[in-house]
């Protein structure tokens, strides 16, 4: 990450709006010496929630990636994700729903895939669901989802299901994390999604009515696994000297809040 780039890019963002670093902070909700620090790139120290704030204050949108091993971190999300949708097909094959997984599309100029499309022979009732291990940027996932269930009965059509009415979902997977980053944008999500796993799966059994938006954790075993298998513990490569408390050259690593962590050498003692 480019530190200055990105403060220099905050700070232009703010004077295109003619805003004075204190007015930033008022909407925002953090100190004027937030604002200035993070304008000049000193990032490290400030939490990770007040620069997001301050981004998307601006109008903008943070995009913080982790980046580990080439492809092998898409392999570890990809289990969770799997495993999401291995049990949603579960649920809703058991009750009489027909389901396709990863359906690609392309109509109209419109380009992308379906985590899962389902259809109700008996009802025609259609369902979108897309799966997260993860929340992703709300606005986009809101944004996919929205256009994806426009385009349902065409891409249900192709499959010769016939529909009479599209049902969505966003299904995450039912951590803390998830369910803390959630609860931060609670107001929105309940009037986008006002239904939850529960209600979702009453009207799945008896999909009469008009058709619901939900969001659904799911916390089946399977699911809580596949995230434990993601948890990698450091082995511990103290040495003798070190575990008695005596002989090592680094003290504790001190995280950083964009996740870099900085090993502080030992010095001598303050007079």
């Amino acid at each position: 990450m480019d530190r200055q780039r990105f403060g220099r890019s905050v700070r232009a963002l703010r004077q295109r709006l003619g805003w004075r670093q204190a007015d930033l902070a008022v909407r925002c909700h953090v100190s004027q010496t937030t604002v200035s620090r993070i304008e000049r790139g000193m990032v490290a120290g400030t939490a990770l929630d007040a620069i997001e704030r301050v981004v998307v204050g601006l109008g903008g949108e943070l995009d913080v990636r982790v980046r580990w091993r080439g492809e092998e971190l898409d392999r570890l999300l990809d289990a969770v994700h799997a495993a999401i949708g291995e049990r949603l097909v579960e649920i809703l094959a058991g009750i009489g729903w027909r389901c396709a997984v990863e359906v690609t599309f392309w109509i109209r100029g419109e380009r992308g895939s379906v985590d899962l499309l389902a259809w109700h022979p008996a009802t025609g009732r259609l369902l979108v669901v897309e799966t997260k291990s993860v929340v992703p940027d709300l606005q986009q996932m809101l944004a996919s989802l929205d256009r994806k269930v426009q385009l349902a009965p065409e891409i249900a059509a192709r499959r010769g299901w016939r529909g009479t009415g599209v049902a969505k979902a966003i299904v995450l997977a039912g951590n803390s994390a998830n369910r803390g980053r959630v609860e931060r944008f609670g107001a929105t999500l309940r009037t986008v999604l006002p239904s939850d796993g529960r209600a979702m799966r009453r009207w799945l059994a008896a999909p009469e009515g008009p058709c619901p938006a939900a969001l659904w954790f799911i916390t089946d075993m399977r699911v809580t696994t596949a995230i434990k298998r993601r948890r990698v513990r450091a082995k511990s490569k103290a040495t003798p000297a070190a575990r008695s408390g005596g002989g090592s050259s680094v003290n504790r690593v001190a995280p950083s809040p964009l996740g870099c962590s900085v090993a502080r050498p030992k010095g001598p003692a303050s007079p």
